[in-house]
């Protein structure tokens, strides 16, 4: 592979030569070999010159669920990372929300496996727990080695307060990263929206923000006692952020992520009783969308994420109550948060949070190898049907104005545009 990118605006805030400079960039056999204001083709480069090229390291998603193996009808691995990769991402972690569940070395190689090849990066995690049904540790230390880069019983609540605390001191051995879903399921019960006015006006029940805030206070606890690396997945609350907060300025090993969607939409969607969007955490209040980007912009939120869970026509388009949480968000994750946020901060937080996985960070750089996404910034649309890559079609962005373009993603030696 060797590409010649014309004229291609970097945007990488951490490498002040070269931020927002106009360079041309020599990729060959996969690796940058030069960068420079002005670069002369040649008979065997191809060159790729496009309309207010932006360039950046390439982003990163910390939570993505795909379907294979067991639900290969919602999202097959090749589809999903090519879905990915269209959506400007060249490593996703891939959540453990598969039938059977990842909890062992084999079924760790066998997602591996199946991602070879592609552009974009698998890095999976196992289950925390055998079968993921909080009873048992699962074979951790093995996972870790065949890949696994963390342990998470996917959106399920760790119950046992004993079991974490086990698992936080095991993990600590081997500088393992353990999830725990912030949820109490006793004080969320029965409960699949946010406890609110909406709720309450459209007979719905809710879940209240304690059964969130009240779990991380305990896992947090937990944490400080134990020591190790805990990682609590899509905050939701304002309250939680504040928890978070506190416990990073105590010195706790903790990181968090917010869904893209908690971002930008609250439990007024509701009124709509479209059970596109219905998510687990739920869509909450204005004041938490509030505190949940300024936690975001302050760093107490380390990533945001697409939480994309694909989710087959039967188990969306049936009553509100009955239907299956989860919404896609690959496609849509750059337009909501170059919305939301000013470019940089956008591309900010789509390039962080490898480090925490055990990933290297790439680096715009000559010698280095091409991790790179490419974009405008500019352009403007309403998102529909056509720009779902997706297999299953569960977006609750339909319609929604977006703010920016995906060119195309180079990593792995290959390109996709």
């Amino acid at each position: 592979m060797n590409l010649l990118i014309k004229a291609a605006k970097i945007i990488d805030v951490s490498n002040p030569e070269l931020h927002s400079k106009k360079r041309d960039i020599l990729i060959k056999n996969g690796k940058i070999e030069k960068i420079a204001a002005k670069i002369a083709p040649d008979h065997q480069t191809e060159t790729v010159s496009l309309k207010n090229l932006h360039i950046s390291l390439g982003w990163f998603d910390s939570g993505v669920c795909f379907g294979e193996p067991g639900f290969e009808e919602r999202e097959t691995i090749a589809n999903g990372l090519e879905t990915a990769a269209k959506s400007g991402f060249t490593d996703i972690v891939l959540n453990p929300n598969t039938h059977p569940v990842p909890d062992s070395s084999s079924d760790i190689v066998f997602l591996k496996n199946a991602a070879k090849g592609q552009v974009t990066g698998l890095h999976p995690l196992g289950t925390l727990t055998m079968k993921a049904q909080g009873n048992d540790l699962a074979e951790l230390f093995d996972m870790k080695n065949t890949g696994a880069v963390g342990f998470y019983d996917f959106k399920h609540p760790m119950e046992n307060a004993n079991l974490l605390k086990i698992a936080l001191q095991y993990v600590s051995n081997f500088g393992g990263l353990a999830y725990s879903f912030p949820m109490d399921a006793a004080i969320a019960g029965k409960g699949n929206v946010n406890e609110g006015e909406s709720a309450v006006r459209l007979g719905l029940k809710g879940i209240p923000a304690l059964a969130e805030e009240l779990r991380i206070a305990r896992d947090l606890f937990i944490l400080e006692y134990t020591g190790g690396k805990l990682h609590i997945p899509t905050l939701s609350t304002a309250r939680s952020v504040k928890l978070i907060a506190d416990a990073k300025k105590k010195g706790l090993d903790i990181s968090c992520s917010v869904a893209i969607h908690n971002l930008l939409y609250t439990d007024s969607k509701l009124e709509e009783f479209d059970a596109a969007y219905k998510v687990m955490p739920p869509l909450r209040t204005k004041v938490d969308t509030k505190a949940l980007i300024k936690g975001v912009k302050e760093g107490s939120i380390d990533f945001v994420t697409s939480d994309h869970i694909p989710m087959n026509i039967e188990e969306k388009q049936v009553e509100f109550e009955n239907a299956a949480y989860g919404t896609i968000g690959l496609e849509s994750s750059f337009g909501i948060l170059n919305r939301i946020f000013e470019t940089e901060t956008a591309i900010g937080l789509l390039t962080k949070g490898r480090e925490r996985y055990g990933m290297e960070q790439p680096k715009i750089k000559e010698g280095e190898a091409a991790n790179l996404t490419l974009f405008d910034p500019e352009v403007k649309y309403r998102f529909e049907a056509k720009n779902i890559h997706s297999t299953s079609k569960n977006s609750m962005f339909l319609g929604a104005g977006l703010k920016g373009k995906v060119y195309g993603v180079i990593h792995n030696g290959r390109t996709l545009f």
